[in-house]
């Protein structure tokens, strides 16, 4: 039986010695030190998240350092001084002295930890941390270095030297750490049928699930395993001084050997049986792991008689950043399994390229998809399969793929309402030049793919193509959307305003410049019909010449067709972009400094983090207006206005060009670019009109974006155009489900001391460009006079005039020529000047925020060691006979 006051004694010499001398309080330094580097390195700043996601990714390797230093001394020291003899001769068993020394060196490294507490106090300095995923991290932390201490203690027991023991303890404690990054062996591969018993085996594979804010059930019987395994080679070579110099010594050796060999086949056998068990509790702050209210509800009310099957096909084996997919997925089908009272059936189906799984995969529309990544050293393009197939009865939805950034459980649950309910609700499309149906486009003769926004809408909705050509059934569809209804003619614009007159639900989309075709920009004319041999009609005039104005009355709003909104509210957001994006790409969030950025009283808006538009219109209503209009969408005050023949030029062919340096005034006007504009309850007239001043919002580049969060960017782009279909139509189960995910927690005082430079560099930038033009206007005016002189020359002929007005043209065309290119490279080096100015600027303050952030964490454990360390001159100095001191 185990005897605590024993292991206390044991635990209590062994953990103070550790902080008796300055060498351990210098690992501490060392330890903190290197990790607040890691922490708070360069791509911290330019990620702009408060956490330690970087720290994170060297962790395991940095446990390489520190591990061994705690545990060199467990046992080297023992025996360099011959005190383990005298240890073992005392009435104690062997596994108490054990579980004394681990417990030491246990609580030693969390003492350690506690001193890296410091990075934690800097991210709430300069940033907003979600504190349950720093939890979730800081447990990760100790459960994987208490996990390799028993292997440190191995290492320490093999010599009496502490700098081998250190060297030996990180070369053991590389085995779990780096063992993820080497390749299989291909017969061991085929024996188990997949390749990455590698990664699971490694400690950086487990650690990394609780750095995401959970805690699997798995990775905690993967670090007790180590732990258990490890002190039980320890008890081994403990116990070796009873049986090694006997007869049997070798046999005995043998013997337990086979029997280390035994229990760690015992531990992995267990680890593969407990692995089917998928609860990991959520620690993250939101909660992002646990099934939501309108999830549990749902699954609570189907239809005993109308079970719903999801069929997962899922590749074995996946690229490392598909795997917590992989195990999420999986995660949740087993909660849905388990939620469902039995009306769920999860069938989760393993997918090997080429396999009949695969065949049955692609009859359901699941293509693998072709991701390229890194293994064993080598670049490679794997197939992968991760998609679902939901049905009930004769509804189906599928889900091709999930992605990185795809929220798994608002699929899941969207995919399960929709098959469980016999009646979806309709949404109409109405057919304009913007043709986002798809369908065959007769003025280039060629068939144009069907949007992915209305890919998205079938997943919940029943889909339909709307004509305008003749009056619209009111009764047929719970939400009309008009993208560009700007397009229409005459008769089919009267049509469609004669549709939202009746109070139907609409959702109209509009832009003056659309960037997926700017031909179809509202002042530009209508595309020709087509024809053959060119042979093709005259385009059709639009209604209004595009100015759309008949519906722009009826809504009570104003909307000046050919002017788009400009704000630098990217350059602000995203720093990294400020060279390559212009600012008629609005970022729409609170981070651009305006608080009602996102209407928080809107459910459509609510909970919104970000959206980006291309050259947006902007509206606002008209005075006296008796409709309620509400703003969904407003840019930051630091944002202005451009007028068609400010920011287009003509272009070969009739196209149009885009100007790439506008003049652009500040208006200090937070423009509305979205708004819900609806009747009073008690009106006469019914409106129901959510109008969105920009097309581009639903294109397919964002869907990509929101897939994958490609460029660093996640964005709300998708979500809120389904907000807005979903809130029309009296369906919002899914809009709080939808916008569910972790709050974007950025590096607040970075960017508050940031943002007075981003802004004053923009104002420079228009003070260059007006210069700049300023000049190349006087120098146009100089052209103009001497023409206007020779033109009231009177002693010259017609025929003299006309040939000194050539000369002076071509000579003064050949100068303006000459002097525009040379403003242009002024105004050019200029602006670069300025930005240069401001890169400093930033850059400056980030070096001042990570100098601080190093500087910090380790000044407590130094001063701890300065203050241990004089006390320990002082009890040196007292100890010494006055006789033998030194005097002066």
């Amino acid at each position: 039986m185990l005897r605590s006051h024993v292991i206390r004694a044991v635990f209590q010499r062994n953990f103070w010695s550790y902080f008796s001398g300055v060498i351990g309080y210098l690992f501490i330094v060392a330890f903190v030190l290197i990790g607040a580097v890691l922490a708070f390195q360069e791509e911290f700043f330019t990620d702009n998240v408060a956490n330690l996601d970087k720290l994170n990714n060297y962790f395991p390797q940095l446990l390489l350092f520190i591990i061994p230093a705690i545990t060199m001394g467990a046992w080297a020291e023992e025996r360099k001084q011959g005190t383990d003899e005298l240890l073992f001769t005392l009435p104690v068993s062997d596994l108490e002295v054990l579980l004394g020394k681990y417990l030491a060196v246990a609580a030693v490294y969390s003492v350690v930890l506690v001193f890296s507490l410091a990075n934690c106090l800097v991210l709430e300095w300069i940033g907003e941390p979600d504190w349950g995923l720093i939890l979730a991290t800081y447990l990760g932390y100790w459960l994987s270095g208490c996990a390799l201490l028993g292997v440190g203690m191995v290492a320490s027991y093999l010599t009496n030297s502490t700098t081998v023991a250190f060297v030996l303890a990180a070369v053991l404690c590389a085995i779990p750490v780096m063992i993820g990054y080497l390749p299989m062996p291909v017969f061991l591969s085929q024996w188990i049928g997949h390749d990455r018993l590698f990664d699971q085996l490694s400690l950086p594979y487990h650690f990394a699930q609780l750095g995401r804010g959970f805690f699997p059930m798995t990775s905690l019987f993967y670090f007790l395993s180590l732990i258990v395994f490890s002190l039980y080679v320890n008890l081994i070579l403990i116990g070796q001084r009873h049986w090694s110099g006997g007869q049997q010594g070798s046999t005995m050796g043998w013997q337990f050997l086979v029997r280390a060999v035994c229990v760690g086949l015992m531990l992995f056998s267990a680890n593969a049986v407990l692995a089917n068990i998928r609860w990991q509790p959520d620690l993250t702050t939101e909660r992002l792991y646990t099934l939501t209210p309108t999830t549990t509800k749902l699954l609570s009310q189907i239809d005993d008689k109308r079970p719903v099957t999801i069929q997962a096909f899922i590749s074995k084996d996946v690229p490392r950043e598909y795997v917590p997919v992989r195990t999420m997925l999986l995660g949740m089908l087993s909660q849905y399994q388990s939620r469902g009272r039995g009306n769920i059936v999860v069938r989760p189906v393993e997918v090997a390229p080429f396999s009949q799984e695969a065949d049955e995969a692609r009859q359901y529309g699941i293509e693998p998809r072709q991701i390229q990544s890194e293994r064993g050293g080598r670049v490679q393009v794997d197939d992968v399969y991760l998609g679902c197939v939901v049905n009930s009865g004769a509804s189906e939805v599928v889900v091709p793929f999930f992605d990185t950034a795809i929220p798994i459980e608002y699929e899941l649950t969207r995919s399960i309402r929709t098959v469980s309910n016999e009646k979806r609700r309709k949404v109409g499309i109405l057919e304009t030049d913007a043709k986002i149906n798809g369908g065959f486009d007769m003025s280039s003769f060629r068939s144009n793919p069907e949007w992915r926004i209305v890919t998205e809408l079938k997943k919940q909705y029943d889909v339909e193509t709307v004509s305008p050509a003749g009056p619209i059934d009111d009764t047929k569809y719970d939400v009309l959307i008009a993208v560009l209804p700007s397009s229409l003619n005459d008769q089919q614009m009267a049509n469609f305003v004669d549709y939202v007159k009746k109070g139907k639900p609409t959702l109209i989309f509009d832009d003056p410049l659309p960037a997926f075709n700017p031909g179809m920009a509202p002042k530009q004319p209508k595309p020709r019909p087509g024809g053959m041999m060119g042979q093709q009609a005259p385009p059709e005039p639009k209604a209004d010449g595009g100015m759309a104005t008949s519906l722009v009355n009826l809504l009570d709003i104003q909307w000046i067709y050919d002017q788009v909104v400009w704000a630098d509210t990217v350059s602000l957001i995203h720093p990294e972009y400020a060279d390559v994006v212009r600012p008629e790409m609005v970022a729409i969030s609170p981070k651009s400094g305006l608080e009602s950025a996102f209407n928080l009283n809107n459910k459509v808006t609510s909970g919104l983090q970000e959206l980006l538009l291309f050259f947006s219109g902007t509206i606002q209503p008209r005075k006296g207006s008796k409709l309620k209009f509400e703003p969904l969408l407003r840019t930051g005050e630091d944002s202005g206005l451009l007028d068609w023949d400010d920011f287009i030029q003509p272009g070969f062919f009739g196209n149009v060009d885009i100007n790439p340096n506008p003049i652009r005034h500040i208006d200090d006007d937070a423009h509305v670019c979205a708004a819900y504009i609806h009747s009073e309850e008690k009106a006469a007239d019914k409106i129901d009109v959510i109008y969105v001043a920009d097309s581009d919002i639903i294109s397919d580049w964002f869907f990509m974006v929101r897939e994958r969060r490609m460029y660093g960017l996640d964005l709300d782009n998708v979500n809120f155009v389904l907000n807005s279909v979903d809130f029309l139509a009296g369906d919002e189960d899914f809009i709080d489900l939808r916008k569910r995910r972790g709050k974007h927690r950025t590096l607040t005082s970075v960017e508050e001391a940031t943002a007075d430079f981003v802004k004053e560099s923009a104002i420079e930038r228009e003070k260059a460009a007006e210069a700049a033009n300023k000049k190349l206007e006087d120098a146009k005016a100089s052209f103009k006079e001497k023409v206007k002189k020779i033109e009231d020359d009177k002693s010259l002929d017609p025929v003299a005039k006309i040939q000194q007005l050539a000369m002076a043209q071509q000579e003064e065309q050949r100068r303006v020529d000459v002097e525009q290119a040379k403003i242009e490279q002024e105004k050019e080096r200029e602006i670069e000047q300025i930005r240069a100015k401001t890169e400093r600027k930033v850059r400056e303050i980030e070096n001042r925020f990570f100098a601080l952030s190093v500087i910090l964490p380790p000044i407590p454990a130094l001063v701890l060691g300065l203050i241990v360390w004089f006390r320990r001159l002082q009890n040196e100095q007292r100890e010494v006979p006055p006789t033998r001191r030194r005097t002066k």
